[in-house]
């Protein structure tokens, strides 16, 4: 018999979350830099909830094919029914109060009393101790014993390959959600979960972003992640991190989050209200355009940080803009002819050309000539 349960009477699993907007939040143009959206937040935050639909059609492939690879490895791997069965009897020593160690689970208890008393008899008397041990099957990590089990041990560590290669979240599962959900750090101003920014680089970011705080009431965070997963770009990814951290209006109205990916080289930084107000959105725009992409593509990412920090501190205080990086000009000398070089050069390549095509024909004329002339 099957229930069927209407949609309704799936409601109070929601009755703990509130949602929170306010009318001073405007959308703004310029990347992202307000809520677009009013907040949800919950009591029980879920760290899976950005891993719902992929993104495009070859993230829907990437797994598949990790799902594919993944159930050949289990499908193929002579290892994963049986490891624990025999290595547990091997780690555990003999038995103490019985001579059996039935792994397999294949025999009875009158069995096992019977080879009781008539091995502890004969232990009694001989000093003899035999003991016996059943399991259901033997895999022992050692040499293939067939062709069948070579072939099996190579299609399992094919398809474990595959898995690691096609699978998109297995690298960077932990990393940008762990970021999500630690919150804020306390002590500092950086979370560097990508491992790019020296001791230095905090250091000088903690005493500048502390004094900023301290005067103005404005908190700026920075994150550095290796890739993303979840969201196509570093802005949606500093959006989430905003209303993630700060899920209420007045939370987050004077916070800001400078977001730098390292393996794409691009940047973000986003904020509520008060603090996109003191910055502006020129700065904001040429952090994002400048400071963070252009360092990040030399990979000098200590640079791009504190250079970003720097500028948008400048900003809040009403200070002359520090600048970014100078673009380098990477225009390069062209290694092809002019036209006029071309035309210089052209009478001499015929000349060379036609001489070759002369030579060509007249010398094995030549030769036949004088060879038959000799007859």
């Amino acid at each position: 018999m099957e229930t069927i349960l209407s949609p309704h009477s799936f409601t109070p699993l929601f009755t703990n979350t509130k949602t929170l907007s306010s009318q001073s939040y405007k959308p703004n143009k310029s990347n992202s830099l307000y809520f677009s959206n009013p907040i949800s937040c919950s009591i029980k935050n879920d760290p899976f909830k950005s891993l719902a639909t992929p993104t495009s059609l070859f993230s829907s492939l990437q797994n598949g094919l990790a799902a594919l690879a993944i159930s050949l490895a289990l499908s193929f791997s002579p290892v994963l029914p049986s490891l624990a069965s025999e290595f547990d009897v091997l780690n555990d020593g003999p038995p103490k109060e019985t001579y059996v160690v039935d792994d397999a689970g294949v025999l009875n208890r009158v069995t096992k009393s019977d080879l009781k008393r008539l091995l502890s008899d004969l232990e009694s008397r001989k000093n003899f101790r035999i003991n016996f041990i059943t399991v259901r099957k033997l895999t022992s990590l050692a040499t293939p014993t067939s062709l069948f089990s070579s072939l099996q041990n190579g299609l399992a560590a094919l398809a474990i390959s595959l898995a690691l290669s096609f699978s998109p979240v297995l690298p960077s599962l932990a990393s940008e959600f762990d970021v999500l959900n630690d919150g804020p750090p306390k002590e500092t101003y950086v979370v560097d979960d990508a491992g790019v920014l020296n001791r230095v680089t905090k250091s000088d970011l903690k005493r500048l972003l502390s004094d900023l705080e301290s005067r103005k009431n404005f908190r700026i965070n920075f994150i550095t992640v290796r890739k993303l997963t979840s969201k196509a770009d570093a802005f949606e990814y500093a959006d989430q991190v905003l209303e993630r951290w700060y899920p209420s209006v007045e939370d987050g109205n004077n916070k800001g989050i400078v977001v730098l990916v390292t393996s794409q080289k691009e940047g973000a930084v986003t904020g509520g209200p008060d603090f996109v107000k003191a910055v502006g959105d020129t700065i904001l725009d040429a952090t994002v355009s400048e400071n963070l992409p252009v360092l990040a593509v030399d990979e000098k990412y200590n640079e791009a940080v504190y250079s970003s920090a720097k500028r948008l501190v400048a900003a809040i205080d009403g200070l002359p803009d520090p600048g970014g990086p100078a673009l380098k000009d990477s225009k390069r000398e062209s290694n092809f002819k002019t036209k006029e070089e071309t035309e210089e050069k052209r009478g001499q390549f015929s000349l060379v050309v036609g001489g070759l095509l002369v030579i060509a024909f007249v010398v094995p004329m030549a030769q036949y000539y004088a060879y038959v002339s000799r007859k």
